[in-house]
């Protein structure tokens, strides 16, 4: 009872708390666009400039909060420290949980292999970027250093290169930039999803995107495609090049790159061995969709797939059936699964803090910018420090002329803080220059110190007029960049790891997908199920079962390879494939079409037409009299679409549909009893779907045409007596013969 009583009054004092502060337990109505300002707007703007979206060093904030710790830990030049201590470290400027900071410090390293020249020298498990399923270790068990190439990160970082800021909790400097001395943002592939935007750099060469900047340097009007080839990916693998889509890249930002799977074949083995991927996939995901496709039958040519990735890289082994072409199957294999995948690019950056998608040129220019602006201010940094060096020395310069007038100074100043006024005044030097002179120790009161001293003056006046000149000449600076880019290349260019074929030169092979082909006899209800039974199932079988009140519409022998049209009351048509459906029993119902082929509400079908191909002619028999007569390639489509609206015209009634390969004789019948023996070959053809066709009946008020069935030879007496010349015509009555005849086939 104690208990919840101390807790009723501590919700007591809770309460009383609340009353104190404004608006505390008060529901407030906030209109949704206020909302939108108020609480979403700050977000959506820090995940786009603080977290997502790189700049133009290359690196988010993330990277550089990470990069910059281990260089202020002195991981340039020492060995390796734990990786835990690191992400502890770098908690003091990233203000994210441990796990966060590690996972970017995974992705920088070399171990992981998704940076062409990756930035930490890690020692340990770090995981694969091209396995999912291998995890890197703990941070506890993993040790990492920064790698040489983070030297030209880093250089003349401490000089004003860069602006500095205060840390989350202001009690340290970061870097809002590193000063990189190369064009780190189109070397090392990044990517990241913001708010409403998103940004995904590919990689390219080290050299050609040195020797691309140098140009551009040189020459603004470079065309940058003449030594900036193609992009180039740590996995390596062939990129399909496309002049068009690289220079739509080039120029915009955004476009897309194919970049295909590696591989050899190994006749003694008979299987395939791939060591070079996509970057945008996994070992894993390439295993699953092939066994996935192989479980489908589309695959058959496959005895087994393993993963034998080892220490020595990637390795993906495909076993071949006897008798199965290599080549042909990887073309294959890269049209249904991932081993042949596009890189979406959007060259998304963040540029004096708003984000803007640049092309390659542009980026490369905006480079330049801030590696000018760089230049100028480490310059200035050191013409400022070489000034004032100049100016001590220059005092020094004039005690020389009587060190002992200065010695006789200092030892007759009665107090110490009248020794630099008095050198002031005895040397005709300002306080700096006094304050240099009164600091230097005796030993160095002798001629020879003095000398070397004064030695440096010339030197700092000659150093001091080239940085006045570097300053005034745009050219100097250029100069400068471009040594600087060469020396890149010199000390850390790699060859191509990524292969360019022309896809001009590819063959594409079309593949189609095998489909056993074997005799069926297909049943289609008045209710709309459908059976598809072999030969020897039908044999075996006894009466076919159908729901209540159901009953057979058609039945057509056929084969497994054939295709489906099935024609609605809606002037509709929807497409399948005699391989799509499952053989079957008569003692089942069957497949119901509407549900299978997702017909609207209230649709039902009018008509199945079972073909081969798209050849010959679909006729549309309608109760006006009228017959439209479409070509069948006027239903085929490129892609593999299911529905086709409008299939045929819903002016009038339709009293019958029939698929024809060729010209035949129909026998058509009206209300009135009237008969007409139509050949199909006297009424042209149309390629429009919902046409209203041709008369060929004439029809009476009230009266219409209901009955149309193919001619069979013999089935009147004198056909010529309801064949005629001229469309339309009314057709004829029978023929007392016929009559006799039509009653006994009654």
């Amino acid at each position: 009872m104690a208990k919840k009583k101390d807790k009723k009054n501590k919700i007591n004092d809770l309460a009383d708390s609340n009353a104190h502060i404004l608006g505390a337990g008060e529901v407030v109505n906030q209109r949704i666009t206020e909302t939108l300002e108020v609480n979403y707007m700050p977000y959506a703007m820090s995940v786009i400039l603080s977290r997502a979206i790189p700049e133009i060093d290359g690196f988010k904030p993330s990277h550089r909060k990470l990069l910059y710790t281990m260089y202020k830990m002195g991981l340039l030049t020492s060995t390796r420290t734990k990786s835990a201590n690191i992400v502890g470290r770098t908690m003091q400027l990233n203000p994210h949980g441990d796990q966060a900071i590690y996972d970017t410090m995974v992705r920088l390293s070399r171990g992981y292999e998704a940076l062409l020249h990756p930035y930490v020298d890690s020692k340990g498990n770090f995981g694969k970027s091209y396995s999912r399923d291998m995890q890197w270790a703990a941070s506890r068990y993993t040790e990492a250093k920064l790698d040489s190439i983070a030297t030209e990160l880093f250089r003349d970082i401490d000089k004003d290169t860069v602006d500095f800021v205060d840390n989350y909790d202001n009690t340290m400097k970061e870097p809002t930039l590193l000063p990189v001395t190369f064009p780190s943002i189109l070397v090392n592939a990044n990517s990241g999803i913001a708010v409403g935007m998103a940004s995904s750099i590919c990689s390219f060469n080290l050299k050609e995107v040195c020797e691309t900047t140098i140009e551009l340097i040189k020459n603004p009007e470079h065309l940058v495609t003449d030594t900036l080839k193609a992009p180039d990916f740590i996995g390596g693998g062939k990129i399909l090049y496309d002049f068009d889509d690289i220079n739509k890249i080039y120029k915009t930002g955004r476009g897309g790159i194919k970049v295909r799977a590696k591989y050899a074949y190994d006749k003694a083995s008979n299987c395939i061995d791939i060591t070079e991927i996509p970057p945008t996939t996994t070992a894993e995901a390439i295993i699953d969709k092939v066994i996935e496709r192989a479980k489908a039958g589309v695959i058959k040519e496959v005895s087994d797939i393993r993963d034998e990735t080892d220490k020595s890289g990637l390795k993906i082994t495909i076993d071949l059936k006897r008798g199965v072409d290599a080549e042909k199957l990887m073309q294959k294999l890269y049209k249904i699964t991932t081993l042949e995948d596009t890189f979406s690019c959007n060259f998304n950056v963040l540029i004096g803090g708003t984000p803007q998608v640049l092309g390659v040129k542009s980026l490369l220019n905006e480079w330049i910018a801030f590696r000018t602006e760089c230049v100028r201010r480490r310059t200035y940094f050191n013409y400022t420090k070489s000034k004032e060096k100049l100016h001590l020395l220059r005092g020094l310069s004039k005690i020389l002329l009587d060190i002992d007038k200065a010695v006789k100074i200092v030892r007759e100043t009665q107090e110490e803080a009248e020794v630099v006024p008095n050198l002031m005044i005895g040397f005709g030097i300002d306080e700096i220059q006094a304050e240099y002179v009164a600091e230097i120790k005796l030993r160095h009161l002798n001629k020879e110190y003095i000398l070397k001293r004064l030695a440096d003056i010339e030197k700092l006046e000659k150093e001091i007029a080239d940085m006045e000149d570097i300053l005034n000449n745009k050219n100097r600076v250029k100069k400068i960049i471009i040594s600087e880019l060469n020396d890149v290349i010199k000390k850390y260019s790699k060859e191509r790891k990524s292969e360019i074929i022309y896809a001009s030169e590819i063959e594409e092979l079309e593949i189609e997908e095998e489909i056993p082909d074997y005799p069926v006899t297909l049943f289609f209800s008045q209710a709309g199920y459908f059976k598809k039974i072999t030969p020897q199932s039908l044999r075996m079988s006894g009466e076919q079962k159908l729901k209540d009140g159901d009953s057979i519409k058609d039945v057509v022998e056929a084969t497994n390879a054939k295709e489906l049209l099935f024609f609605t009351d809606k002037c509709q048509v929807y497409k399948a494939k005699v391989s799509d459906f499952d053989d079957t029993k008569a003692s089942l119902l069957g497949e119901y079409i509407p549900t299978r082929l997702q017909m609207d509400d209230g649709e039902n079908i009018v008509n199945m037409t079972v073909i081969d191909d798209y050849s010959g002619y679909m006729l549309f028999f309608f109760e006006n009299g009228k017959v439209a007569k479409l070509e069948m390639n006027v239903y085929e489509t490129k892609t593999n679409r299911r529905k086709l609206v409008k299939a045929y015209s819903g002016r009038s009634p339709v009293a019958s549909i029939n698929y024809i390969k060729e010209d035949c004789e129909f026998t058509l019948e009206s209300s009135a009893g009237r008969f007409l023996i139509l050949n199909t070959g006297s009424i042209a053809p149309k390629t429009t779907k919902d046409t209203i066709g041709v008369g060929v009946m004439s029809l009476k008020k009230g009266q219409k045409l209901f009955k149309v069935k193919p001619y069979d030879e013999g089935e009147f007496k004198k056909p010529q007596r309801y064949r005629t010349k001229n469309l339309p015509a009314l057709g004829a009555f029978l023929a007392p013969d016929d009559i006799q005849g039509e009653q006994l086939s009654l």
